[in-house]
C-alpha cells in the first residue's frame, strides 16, 4: 500500500509533532477496537495516516477528546 506524501500529511497538521502525536493516537485507538486479522495488510499507523490524509481523522480532534475526559 502507497503511502501518503508528508504534503498532504501536512496540509491536515500545523506541525510535524502533531502530526506524528495524531497518528500515535489514532493507531493506538484502532488496536484497542479492531482485530489483529486486520491489520495483515496495512498496519495501524499506516492505516492513520491513510485517514489523516483523506480527511477522515483531524489532528485536533485528539487534543479536544483529551480536554473533554480531564474535566
Amino acid at each position: 500500500m502507497k503511502q501518503p506524501s508528508l504534503d498532504v500529511l501536512m496540509s491536515q497538521a500545523d506541525s510535524k509533532y502533531t502530526l506524528v502525536v495524531a497518528a500515535a493516537k489514532r493507531a493506538r485507538v484502532l488496536m484497542n477496537n479492531l482485530d489483529a486479522s486486520e491489520f495483515k495488510d496495512t498496519k495501524p499507523v499506516s492505516r492513520a495516516l491513510l485517514e489523516i490524509a483523506d480527511g477522515k481523522v483531524y489532528p485536533d480532534f485528539f487534543d479536544k477528546v483529551t480536554s473533554d475526559a480531564l474535566r
